[in-house]
């Protein structure tokens, strides 16, 4: 693909065409409007009940009261406005971090842009492993397969082929055919390279015309999110209950039926729950662009919930626990004699020579793989071995034979005119190549003694072996050359830096890291012991196959290395793991990769080395490929995950006294305390803290000490459950029994109201930094809590302090007495959580 051969579009052109076309991407059906958010809010439970207790004071002559509720119904929606937008950017930074990347030829140079900046006409670079992001003529075509099954079904891999005048040629009709110069958007580059014009973006390509049906197809609900709504729904039912009794009692027993509505419709926003759907729904997508900044981009909400409870991380070894950077370490010659390379040395002999040749004829001529580029760079670098001697001069490629399942060695025939036979160099496992030359039994021991000492020092070992063929048809598989065995290349790849104490990090939080490598099993052990990988036992793939899925499953907790593992086994391998009840998160980056990552409960792509379909096949993609950042995602999805609970408990706790103090008047006689007005009031206190508050709250320090919470547990234990209500009976037995004091000092009914108010205020920011933490201590690098609480308390005590103020609300400004008697609260209801928490503090592990 030489550029200047293939100049493209200029960048003024293609700025034109983009602004001409738009941008190449779907409309987001996701995207609202403020139309809509403002409809959205407008159907919301908690909104409905403001507006219908407005209604009621309407009729009651009491316009000030539903004046006052017009304005909680305005900021109600405002912060929904607000916290919508916040969502949406939040949303939209991700999909940018997560927006595919093409290269393109423009001015004559390759350049690096979003997909979504490609226009038609420009000249895009199809790579093995990429998406097509555009439809188009192919202009070159190397070798490419692609798989089209996005549009047609089939998982059969079409040839492609270059088109000699690509303007002059119609689209395909339909998508699927061998031999087409057309390639579309959205399908999978499976093998080869190609350079494509495109002809079509966005919804003028295929897949665009049914782009309003992709978008409207909905996913399985997560489990977290159906667990919230079903709490919501049964504390809806049971408010609707209580309220309709509480309408009946109170109309039956005094005779004020609108009052009585009124108070139904108070005890109801009392009961409803309604910050739980917010606080997850705010909490995950805060929680994701968290994770982007720790360089992990989270594509699914619901991979922050599983991380909390993964219990296996099955790792590849190269690139993501080594460095990717191989270097030829050690050269073997049959008999023994061992060499090590240098830049500043030649190689000693003719045989060490031809060695180095034969690693570099049998790898690609542009290389990908970094193995593959070390042998190029070892044949460069030494005389007699250089790509012009050998692959200049009439010398061409006629076949490749890739590796296969049962025989992990490939193998390239090379011709020259001037040559009478066919070259052809192979390289492969030890065990491969020595079946390929029939090796006999003494020569194969000394091989196998050879690379197992390469093994045992962390190298990965390659047999070469060399052919000859006569011109003409050549056989079906690579057993149909006779090979001479030329000896042994061992490669060095330096494990990370990190990996060890991420390694540690990982172990320390239960989560069993697993390798599964294609390498040699001593090289595999020899880089699990550097990683510091408790490894078990040691399986290879030939054992996998050798077991069925029930035996597989059965021994695969002893396993803590896979060696000489093919691929499509890595999906045998997770499979297996499931079965055994583990939560599973697996690394990858290849198109192989794809089923694994697809079939983990948390696929963990490789952001820049990653193929574009492993990155759409995961749920995690590590965008610096630092495997260290497994450990930050872990321990932020488990804070993520712990705040949710504190949150929801906090929730639960603090509606048994608002619902009480509710309550509690129709049955003993007292007036009523909480209308809808103060309730509304209330709610602008307790959403920004769920909100806001406990999303801030920092990870716990044992957030990795612990093991992995049960996949199955419930997002509030039964455990938890006991501690809302402990704390919430404790609060509203005071907050009740300040109430009988009010009422039994003959206090006028806006003192009592304002009193009992206050102490409710009060006792609401208790349980906030109650539940801040389920530990101990409590920690105090928490920025957000002290601004919300700070506003908070200010605006409440404007309330309960200015006279003209506290009327408005039909409240009056407390006195010394019912200051100190809230004080009183305060301090008795500290006391008593901190009395019962340590009772409680063995049931709320996280």
């Amino acid at each position: 693909m030489s550029e200047p051969g293939h100049p493209g579009l200029t960048a003024a052109e293609a700025a034109a065409r983009l602004a001409q076309d738009g941008a190449n991407e779907f409309p987001d059906a996701s995207h609202r409007s403020a139309l809509a958010i403002f409809a959205g809010v407008l159907r919301e439970p908690m909104l409905l009940l403001l507006l219908a207790g407005g209604a009621i004071y309407l009729l009651l002559g009491d316009p000030g009261e539903a004046i006052i509720l017009l304005v909680f119904v305005l900021l109600t929606i405002s912060i929904s406005l607000v916290q919508e937008v916040r969502t949406q950017r939040a949303v939209e930074a991700l999909r940018d971090l997560a927006m595919p990347r093409a290269t393109v030829i423009r001015d004559g140079r390759r350049v690096v842009i979003e997909s979504r900046e490609i226009v038609r006409g420009d000249l895009l670079e199809i790579a093995e492993g990429s998406r097509i992001a555009a439809d188009g003529f192919l202009v070159e075509a190397n070798a490419l397969q692609v798989d089209e099954a996005l549009l047609t079904g089939e998982s059969v891999p079409v040839t492609k082929v270059a088109a000699e005048q690509p303007s002059t040629i119609a689209p395909p009709p339909v998508p699927g055919g061998d031999n087409l110069p057309y390639a579309f958007s959205g399908t999978l580059a499976v093998r080869g390279t190609g350079l494509m014009q495109v002809a079509a973006t966005g919804s003028r390509s295929r897949i665009g015309a049914i782009g309003k049906s992709l978008a409207t197809l909905e996913s399985e609900t997560p489990r977290l999110i159906a667990q919230t709504r079903g709490m919501v729904r049964w504390f809806a039912v049971a408010g609707i209950v209580l309220s309709v009794t509480a309408v009946l009692l109170f109309g039956f027993l005094r005779g004020d039926w609108l009052a009585a509505i009124l108070s139904g419709i108070a005890l109801a926003m009392s009961l409803l729950p309604e910050e739980l759907p917010v606080v997850l729904a705010l909490f995950m997508t805060i929680g994701a662009l968290r994770m982007s900044r720790a360089r992990v981009l989270a594509r699914r909400g619901s991979a922050i919930e599983t991380l909390g409870a993964a219990t296996v991380l099955c790792t590849d070894k190269t690139g993501t626990l080594t460095q990717n950077l191989m270097e030829v370490e050690e050269l073997w010659l049959p008999g023994g004699e061992r060499h090590r390379p240098t830049p500043a040395t030649h190689l000693p002999s003719d045989a060490h020579v031809r060695l180095a040749t034969l690693g570099m004829l049998a790898s690609q001529a542009e290389p990908f793989d970094p193995m593959e580029k070390a042998l190029h760079d070892l044949a460069g670098k030494h005389p007699g071995a250089s790509l012009d001697d050998h692959r200049g001069a009439g010398w061409s490629a006629e076949r490749l034979y890739p590796l296969a399942p049962g025989l992990l060695a490939m193998s390239q025939v090379w011709s020259n005119e001037a040559k009478p036979d066919m070259v052809v160099a192979a390289k492969g496992a030890p065990e491969a190549i020595a079946d390929l030359c029939h090796l006999e039994p003494a020569a194969r021991r000394e091989m196998e003694r050879m690379a197992s000492d390469m093994a045992a020092r962390g190298l990965r070992v390659l047999a070469l072996a060399e052919g000859s063929a006569p011109p003409g048809t050549l056989p079906d598989s690579q057993h149909g050359f006779a090979f001479a065995y030329r000896g042994l290349v061992g490669l060095a790849d330096p494990i990370r830096g990190a990996v060890p104490a991420a390694v540690a990090q990982l172990q320390d939080a239960g989560i069993r890291v697993v390798m599964i490598t294609g390498d040699y099993p001593a090289t595999a052990r020899a880089i699990a012991d550097q990683a510091g990988i408790r490894a078990g036992e040691t399986m290879s793939g030939d054992e996998i196959t050798a077991l069925d899925d029930i035996e597989l499953s059965r021994r695969i907790g002893q396993v803590g290395v896979f060696a000489r593992v093919m691929p499509e086994q890595k999906l045998r391998i997770v499979r297996a793991l499931k079965a055994a009840g583990e939560v599973v998160a697996m690394t990858g980056d290849g198109v192989n990769d794809a089923p694994s990552l697809k079939a983990a409960h948390i696929g963990i792509a490789m952001g820049r080395r990653g193929t574009d379909v492993a990155r759409a096949a995961s749920a995690i993609v590590l965008l610096d490929d630092d495997f260290g950042a497994i450990v930050s995602a872990v321990a932020l999805g488990r804070r993520i995950y712990d705040n949710i609970r504190k949150a929801a408990v906090f929730i639960f706790a603090v509606h048994l006294p608002i619902a009480g103090l509710a309550i509690a008047p129709l049955l003993l006689g007292w007036p009523i305390i909480l209308g809808p007005v103060l309730i509304a009031l209330l709610e602008m206190v307790i959403d920004p803290v769920c909100s806001l508050g406990f999303e801030a709250e920092p990870a716990d320090d044992d957030v990795l000490a612990r093991p992995p919470r049960a996949q199955d547990s419930p997002l509030v234990t039964r455990g938890m459950a006991i501690w809302a209500a402990a704390q919430g009976s404790a609060a509203l037995a005071l907050v009740l029994a300040l109430g009988a004091w009010a009422t039994a000092s003959r206090m006028a009914e806006p003192l009592l109201r304002a009193t009992c108010f206050a102490g409710l205020v009060v006792a609401v920011l208790i349980l906030v930094l109650a539940d801040r933490s389920f530990g101990r201590h409590v920690k105090a690098r928490n920025r957000a809590l002290p601004v919300i609480l700070g506003v908070t308390m200010g605006v409440n005590a404007a309330v309960l302090a200015i006279p003209q103020v506290a009327q408005v609300f039909g409240l009056a400004a407390l006195g010394y007495r019912s200051v100190f008697a809230v004080a009183l609260l305060a301090a008795l209801l500290a006391a008593a959580i901190a009395l019962l928490k340590p009772r409680f503090r063995a049931s709320l592990t996280v």
